[in-house]
């Protein structure tokens, strides 16, 4: 279905949704088996997209100089509606461009486009941030899909696991009211491996800020399940609700602001710069295995 408010992309026995809100990914299915969140209570949401800012700002307040504006966690591209550039069977593109709206909150120029291709065997999901402006563009971008937890074939949570692409040994980081902790914790990925478990998430986010791996394969106790890899991208968050019912696997450029970090948003760790008439690029793809 192609119109004002969704699009189904088709590409052999792979079907996908994208919303124009938010320019979102609402449904990925392999055979009629759905392997993304259904939105449902638990969360709200299935693969938002978080621009201009990942994770929270000190005090919800983003700080240019002397002004400070309101800005919410994760910014506000995901509450926006997209428009649509591209469409046809098995790809679309939309589009988000700074406006009267955007710059009582964030005061710069800037084009984000969100562009979906389905193959046969996956989902290539593709950003391209441009800045039409003549001052520096200073921004962070991530990517948030949630995933169903249990995927297709299993009966429970149990007995799923993430493998990355390389040993991982590198500490973790948590956040606290939102904010990025000082402290680093042990990481629980045992080589290659994190066997899953919703208490793993007891304390929010588990985010790899040294993230060794641009793939990582999420598997069902028989092995299935999905292959996501990134590229552009230099953080990776982790997360679910408590209780479990889900997995976000999120390719991050950016971090919530560190405690006692209440500096201009162009020094934040982890911005990205982009000089006048610049663009970047990044991505995430999905494969059913």
């Amino acid at each position: 279905m192609s119109g004002l408010d969704r699009h189904d992309l088709i590409a052999g026995g792979l079907r996908a949704s994208v919303l124009a809100q938010g320019a979102e990914l609402c449904s990925l299915k392999e055979a009629g088996a759905e392997y993304l969140w259904h939105a449902g209570p638990a969360w709200p949401r299935h693969a938002p997209h978080l621009f201009p800012i990942v994770g929270r700002l000190t005090g919800d307040q983003l700080r240019v100089g002397a002004e400070t504006f309101p800005m919410k966690q994760h910014g506000f591209a995901r509450d926006r509606r997209f428009t649509w550039a591209d469409q046809s069977a098995s790809a679309c593109r939309l589009t988000l461009t700074d406006d009267a709206a955007t710059r009582l909150i964030f005061p710069y120029a800037f084009r984000l486009d969100v562009a979906y291709a389905l193959s046969d065997d996956g989902l290539d999901v593709t950003y391209h941030v441009h800045n039409p402006g003549d001052t520096k563009l200073a921004f962070s971008l991530g990517a948030h899909p949630a995933f169903a937890w249990p995927l297709p074939g299993a009966e429970g949570l149990a007995g799923h696991r993430l493998e990355f692409a390389q040993p991982e040994p590198a500490p973790v980081r948590r956040l606290r009211n939102g904010l990025l902790q000082p402290e680093v914790f042990a990481t629980p990925i045992q080589g290659r491996d994190l066997p899953l478990d919703p208490a793993l998430f007891d304390a929010d986010a588990m985010i790899l800020d040294q993230v060794r791996s641009d793939r990582v394969r999420y598997l069902n106790p028989a092995g299935r399940g999905l292959d996501i890899s990134w590229h552009g991208f230099h953080q990776l968050g982790l997360w679910s609700r408590p209780g479990g019912a889900f997995l976000c696997i999120e390719p991050w450029a950016g971090m919530a602001s560190p405690e006692g970090f209440d500096g201009d948003f162009a020094d934040k760790p982890g911005i990205m710069h982009l000089p006048p008439g610049g663009q970047r690029a990044f991505g995430w793809q999905v494969r059913v295995i």
